[in-house]
């Protein structure tokens, strides 16, 4: 007696010819990769078909692969930096040879001897560089070596406070305070040094944790009335950073900070003791602050891309509501954040005070925590981003007193080439254009070739 097979019910939507399509392959057997494509393609058999099904995308991508990478990165916001950075300095050059009298008269017998031309025209950026890497004039060893060591020395705090600004873009928030933390941190850190008479080495933490309290106290502030009262970080830091400059000043008219027997506002030098080692002898500034400043980055990159205190950071600064939706505590992380970011500002403090100037005056920040926000810009609020554009802009301070003093060409016009940097840096699409690396010219590309597979795959369907 034959058995009467019953065919088991279907789930709605149920597609027959997902399960009975099949992919012969030379030899006759079933490809089980082509089969899986199907049922991904068709999400099981509850959607028909799409028009471009999974393997013809995954062919369509192992194929383009190797061209998309090279333009990605040819075409990515490292690149565009880079670009930016390097636009700036060309038409920075050709403001300088426009203002320079040497070119104008070397000009005038181009034709006769064109290479005096190119001379004048690019001395200020060989001093720049003589001044910033490489002095290969220098007397010996020391003075050659010496003009990268300054760079390193004036990059230091410019990376610190540029890492606290990176923190606190990443988390959505506009750090202008970093001025004011400088500050705090300076007046934390200088008073543990001078007043507070410690063993080495223990002295010397005690400076760096007092300079990150002064730091973390005056960015909490700010993140404090941003997740308390909704008050605005870019008003409440701005004001900060003239408090915080006035009562400097006001301090170093004090008996507390006022140098003993001197009219000058400035304070008493710091105890041996709380000073950063120098690194390459006492013939050069550069101090154990730049190995601050590195691990500093470290710090910084491990936070935001390996700790849950990170995530939350990306989180809140990407969607702060879809982030309080998911459990997260919006204020805490405001408040933690600008915390952070203030600490990181006043280790910018402590390395002026205990590194390179080793004692407090009035322009102990000077304008490092304005730079900071173009430094942190530069490095597109990446850790090692705000490094390398720390010490691209520590190379433009350290050689622009050298290109000025060599070249009578004004200092100023490094600040113009910042000015530039920061121009090119918030306008990427005026950069992709002008170096002809529009990212859409290459996506209209690849759909007109998808557009043709599609077409084929279309066919064959309906065959």
């Amino acid at each position: 007696m034959s058995e009467k097979t019953t065919p088991e019910p279907q789930a709605p939507g149920h597609n027959d010819a997902a399960e009975s399509t099949e992919t012969r392959v030379p030899g006759g057997t079933t490809s089980e990769a082509a089969a899986s494509d199907v049922v991904l393609d068709t999400a099981g058999g509850q959607m028909p078909p799409s028009a471009v099904p999974a393997a013809t995308q995954r062919r369509g991508r192992d194929r383009d692969g190797g061209g998309s990478v090279l333009h990605q990165i040819f075409t990515g916001n490292a690149m565009v930096s880079v670009l930016s950075v390097l636009l700036a300095i060309v038409l920075g050059g050709i403001l300088m040879a426009v203002t320079n009298p040497k070119v104008a008269a070397a000009a005038g017998y181009f034709f006769a001897q064109p290479g005096d031309l190119l001379t004048e025209v690019i001395r200020p950026y060989t001093a720049l560089v003589q001044g910033s890497i490489f002095n290969w004039a220098g007397a010996d060893l020391g003075a050659q070596l010496y003009p990268i060591t300054e760079t390193l020395t004036v990059s230091t705090p410019l990376i610190c406070a540029g890492l606290g600004v990176a923190l606190a873009f990443r988390a959505g928030l506009f750090n202008i305070g970093a001025q004011g933390q400088i500050i705090f941190g300076a007046l934390f850190g200088a008073y543990a040094g001078f007043a507070w008479h410690l063993p080495i080495g223990l002295h010397l933490l005690v400076v760096i944790v007092a300079g990150l309290v002064g730091g973390a106290v005056w960015g909490g502030v700010v993140g404090l009335l941003k997740a308390r009262t909704g008050a605005h970080e870019v008003i409440v830091t701005i004001m900060l950073n003239y408090i915080a400059n006035f009562l400097l000043l006001f301090l170093l008219t004090t008996p507390a900070y006022q140098r003993k027997g001197s009219t000058n506002p400035i304070s008493p030098f710091l105890d041996s003791t709380a000073l950063f080692p120098e690194l390459l002898g006492p013939q050069f500034r550069l101090h154990a602050g730049f190995l601050a400043a590195i691990v500093a980055t470290v710090f910084v990159w491990w936070l935001l891309n390996r700790s849950t205190i990170g995530f939350e950071f990306r989180a809140v600064g990407a969607n702060p509501n879809a982030a309080r939706t998911a459990g997260i505590n919006v204020a805490r992380s405001t408040i933690l954040v600008m915390a952070i970011a203030g600490a990181l500002a006043g280790l910018a403090g402590v390395a002026q005070v205990s590194g390179t100037e080793k004692y407090l005056s009035g322009g102990v920040a000077a304008s490092i925590g304005f730079d900071a926000i173009t430094v942190a810009l530069l490095g597109r609020s990446t850790p090692w981003g705000t490094f390398f554009a720390g010490l691209l802009f520590g190379a433009f301070r350290a050689g622009g007193v050298a290109m000025q003093a060599q070249t009578q060409t004004p200092i100023d016009i490094v600040l113009v080439i910042q000015s530039l940097i920061v121009l090119f840096i918030a306008a990427p699409p005026l950069v992709r254009a002008i170096f002809g690396l529009n990212p859409r010219k290459k996506k209209t590309t690849t759909g007109g070739t998808a557009g043709s597979r599609t077409g084929g795959v279309k066919s064959g369907a309906a065959a």
